[in-house]
């Protein structure tokens, strides 16, 4: 065999490996380090990011998103100077509900008026639908998605710079949505709104603020706001680190409170989003996440009410408490040092002690299910029956 015909055989081995190593599938390779994992994980969100492309212009283009069978328009305006590390954005919730579409449309508009914002992107979306709980169905949570999702790729917004609010049934919305999607907003801030059955055990990671007229007693919402905004204090007192939130109450207000709200919006800017938690407090609500900061749980297996309580130190892991059926660890470098053993630990015993691979497949599944280039994991372990395992491990020959 001479010496061309070698280097093409050569060549073509190297290539191989190369294909293999990026789809994962490459059985005897050595383990990935960290610079790999960086690199392949920006150039899987450079690729998801072009293929967004199209459906985000159409969106900016026509003014409006769809999903499933509802759509709903976006008023969006950009100020300011954009940072180094990319836009905030402000998503605005407005008033109305279970209303004519009239009534519904004056307060879209009335909402584009009520905040100034030195820097960022406002986009003030037109519910879908004119119902009274129009902010908080369950396709609302895949219209924030996508506003978040599309605002990065068409305005370059950073993604632990979004933030929440909303005015009356606006605020019902934020009240609901806020901890169910904790892990998409840096603040969220509530006016004038009903709390329903909203569970505050989400937002130990997420800044909260209540603002309410002591004299707005419609649907009780002067005495719930307070009831609420004990809640949060006694969850930040059981936990320090956590549950940070603000209460506004005027006395002299009814349930419009004269723009003495509009406080929120530098509270709000100066936080940026927790992405990396210490420790995550997930409740399932009635409508069920995927994912909720770097914990997940099929949907198939998960239903209302599951929970689970995980902290981090280091690279141990430690399971406070779990009723989901499957938890899955998602990790990456940020949450710990990946060339060292991670240790996983529930009820005193080591379910799990051993250095993890990162791996391309992990990379690829968390990019294609966050769509966040902040959350991008490189490797994944499952929690199941009380055991853990690492969901790809490196392949032997």
């Amino acid at each position: 065999m001479n010496k061309k015909n070698k280097s093409l055989i050569l060549l073509k081995l190297q290539t191989l490996c190369v294909i293999a190593l990026l789809c994962g599938t490459c059985a005897a390779q050595k383990k990935m380090s960290r610079t790999e994992a960086d690199r392949l994980a920006m150039q899987q969100w450079n690729t998801e990011k072009q293929k967004l492309m199209t459906a985000a212009r159409k969106v900016w283009n026509e003014g409006v998103i769809k999903f499933q069978q509802y759509q709903m328009a976006i008023a969006y305006k950009v100020f300011g100077t954009k940072p180094v590390g990319g836009r905030s954005l402000y998503i605005s919730l407005h008033g109305g509900g279970n209303a004519p579409v009239a009534v519904n449309d004056q307060q879209w508009e009335n909402q584009r008026t009520l905040y100034n914002i030195k820097e960022g992107l406002v986009i003030v979306p037109r519910a879908p639908t004119n119902t009274w709980n129009l902010w908080h169905e369950d396709h609302i949570d895949n219209f924030i998605d996508s506003l978040i999702r599309y605002s990065v790729i068409m305005e370059d917004v950073n993604p632990d710079k979004v933030y929440i609010l909303g005015y009356s049934a606006g605020g019902d919305g934020v009240f609901q949505l806020a901890p169910r999607m904790a892990d998409r907003f840096a603040a969220a801030s509530m006016m004038a709104g009903h709390p329903g059955d909203a569970d505050m055990r989400n937002l130990r990671n997420l800044p909260f603020s209540i603002f309410i007229g002591g004299l707005d007693s419609a649907y009780n919402r002067n005495k719930l706001a307070i009831k609420y905004n004990r809640k949060l204090d006694s969850l930040h007192n059981l936990d320090a680190k956590g549950y940070d939130h603000e209460f506004h109450l005027y006395p002299d207000k009814p349930h419009w409170l004269d723009h003495q709200d509009t406080i929120a919006i530098p509270w709000m800017a100066d936080y940026k989003r927790n992405t990396f938690p210490d420790k995550v407090v997930w409740v399932q609500d009635n409508r069920l996440q995927h994912r909720f900061y770097w914990l997940s749980a099929p949907l198939v297996s998960s239903k209302v009410g599951d929970a689970a309580e995980v902290s981090r130190k280091g690279n141990q892991i430690t399971i406070l408490h779990n009723t989901f059926k499957v938890l899955e660890i998602n990790l990456n470098d940020d949450l710990v040092n990946l060339d060292q053993p991670v240790t996983v630990i529930a009820n005193g015993k080591v379910l799990f002690h051993k250095k993890v691979n990162r791996s391309f497949k992990a990379i690829e599944r968390a990019v294609k299910e966050y769509q966040d280039p902040r959350f991008i994991f490189t490797t994944e372990l499952l929690l199941s029956n009380n055991k853990v395992s690492e969901v790809y491990p490196l392949k032997s020959k």
